[in-house]
Order: C-alpha cells, then structure tokens, then sequence
C-alpha cells in the first residue's frame, strides 16, 4: 500500500477508519489552522474551478492515467516540483502521472485570484473531486481477465462520495527523493511495517486500513510483483496464498524476464467504481500486493476489512480519513503559494 494514489498513487494514492477519526474530526483538523471554505473571501471559485478541471479531465477515455493523483504525498506539493533529484524521480513515484490536471486547475485559478490557491490545496480539492466524478460511459467486465489486461479498464469509472476538504496549506519549496523512497510504505511490507509507516505520520492502523480502500481505483506494475510470484522464499518460488488460477494470470501478464511497463494490474478485480470492491477483492485472495492481502490474512485487521465491503460503510469512513490524511504536515506559515506548481517562485 502506498500513500498514494490517488496514485495516487500513488496516489494519489492514495484509507480507512471506524473509530478514532470519527470522534471530533472537524475541530480537530481546524485546531492544525486548517479551514472549511478556506477560500470563500480570497477566491470564491476555487473549489468549483478545480471540480470542473477534474471533470473534463475525467471524462476523456484516451487520458488512462489522469486520476494519478499524489494526495497522500501532497501536503505541501513538494511532489510535484520539477528537477534533478526532486520526489518525482524517486524510483518509487516512477509512474506517478497527472500532475497536469493540477496545473490546469492551478492556471484557470492564477487567472481570477493569482497568488491565492495553494498547489497543495488544489491537489487535496481534486484528490477528493476525482473520487465524486462520474463518466459518460459503461465498461463492460466480464471477468477477471478483462480487469487486469487493459490499465483503460480500470481507472475511468469513478462514482464515489464526496467530503469536505479543509483548506490553508502552503507549499513547500524542497523536494527530495530520497525522502520519497524513505517514507512510502513498500508493496511487500507486513502488516507492522504498514502500520509502523502510518503511525510516524500519526495516523492509526484502522486509518490505514480505510485509506488503502483507495485502491479501488489503483493498478500496479511488475516491476513490484517479482518478490510474490518469482522468489517468494527458500520454499515457495511464488506466494502459496495467491489462488493458482490468478497467479498464472498475473505470471502472463508479467513474464520473469520480459516486464512491460505499459501493462497496469488491477487492484479491485470486483468492480470498475469507486467502491468497497478493494475489500471484497482481498475476501477472494486476489489483493495484488502482499501489502493488500495481508490487511484481510491479519486477524488483527481482518474484521474491519469485512466491515469495509459495506458500501455506506467505507464511503463514510474514507472521507473522514482523508481528512485526517491532509492534515499531516501541512505548512501553515512557511513555504509559499506558487505561482506554478512545477517549480518554486523566483526571488
């Protein structure tokens, strides 16, 4: 599980909770100096701009990797600052895409209210605004085969809830790689190592068992695969708890040697929305990483997985730990509001 992605992944991307961030979420989020309608003086539009970006972004079939949104990496934008050694070239935000949607937003904003709206706080806006958007178009999915063979499959059917996203944050003007690698939790982790990298951040275990719901939306590449189905360990060259028949899927897809970084793998092999699909997925032993699976083989996390296949549920919960989410870090008085979100101001 990554924070990501909405990666996004990486979202990002892009986690959930039944408990502790339900209680007082609201005042909480705003004693960190973050605001609801943050903007509603200083730019009125700023939340509509950014929705109506988001939506005509969404809506064109041929843009597979547009709702690659890094909100989980983006309390102050750092990831999407441009050059040399910078978190867009960490070898673990390799396939981190869409910036481009965020800097859209960022120029119609700059256009009404220049020097206003944080790059930080447009990518929050439409982390939450990618989830809520609806496509003029079905996909027809018959069967597992036809989630993981096509990333087109996958990323283009989004209808979830929505919730309130607090604004305030400034961006930030470092950005290293080395703390990309460093910080975002590895596919293979266990469930201590998972819950080890939320809780440096401050979030609980049953938040990040909520926030990897996000990836309902979310594929994988191979190059993160090779541990699970090649060289598991001394006993088993491939997972034993992949079901066969999906291993020799994945196997197909991702042939030892000959890895295609065209090809996405789906994480939610149940449903093409923006639902509780992630959780029945890992019900059915399909979880993609050992990151995802080991959520449902946990006993300890086991029962909030299966309270997760709830729908009303989930979208409840999701939004919530969101918030608490982008409240990590924030910058409230250092950093600055970039002018372009791909590089800091000049001086």
């Amino acid at each position: 599980m990554a924070f990501t992605s909405l990666n996004i992944h990486l979202l990002p991307v892009f986690v959930f909770l039944l408990s502790t961030v339900g209680v007082d979420a609201g005042a909480a989020y705003l004693s960190n100096g973050l605001q609801n309608d943050y903007y509603r003086h200083s730019c009125p539009t700023a939340e509509s701009v950014v929705r109506r970006v988001v939506r005509a972004n969404v809506s064109d079939p041929s843009n597979p990797n547009n709702l690659r949104f890094a909100a989980g990496l983006g309390c102050d934008a750092s990831v999407l600052l441009n050059g040399l050694g910078t978190e867009k070239t960490a070898r673990i935000n390799k396939f981190l895409q869409s910036s481009e949607i965020i800097d859209k937003a960022k120029q119609e904003l700059e256009k009404v209210s220049p020097g206003v709206v944080s790059c930080a706080d447009i990518l929050q806006y439409a982390a939450r605004d990618s989830v809520v958007a609806e496509l003029p178009f079905a996909l027809d999915l018959k069967d597992t085969s036809e989630l993981i063979s096509d990333v087109c499959k996958w990323i283009l059917q989004l209808n979830g809830s929505s919730w309130k996203v607090q604004g305030g944050r400034r961006d930030g003007c470092v950005s290293r790689a080395d703390s990309a690698d460093s910080e975002i939790p590895s596919p293979d982790l266990d469930l201590d190592g998972l819950t080890a990298s939320f809780n440096r951040k401050g979030l609980s275990r049953d938040q990040m068992v909520i926030l990897s719901g996000a990836h309902t939306s979310a594929a994988g590449h191979c190059e993160n695969l090779v541990t699970r189905l090649y060289n598991f360990n001394s006993t088993h060259a491939t997972d034993p708890s992949i079901p066969a028949a999906y291993a020799a899927q994945l196997k197909s897809l991702c042939p030892q040697r000959t890895f295609n970084d065209s090809v996405f793998i789906v994480l939610d092999t149940v449903s093409p929305f923006f639902d509780a699909g992630y959780y029945v997925t890992l019900e059915q032993h399909q979880g993609l990483f050992t990151s995802d699976q080991i959520l449902f083989d946990d006993p300890r996390t086991r029962p909030l997985v299966e309270s997760l296949t709830d729908n009303k549920l989930f979208e409840k919960d999701f939004g919530e730990a969101m918030r608490a989410m982008a409240a990590v870090e924030v910058k409230l008085y250092e950093g600055e509001i970039r002018n372009d979100c791909r590089m800091i101001n000049p001086y």
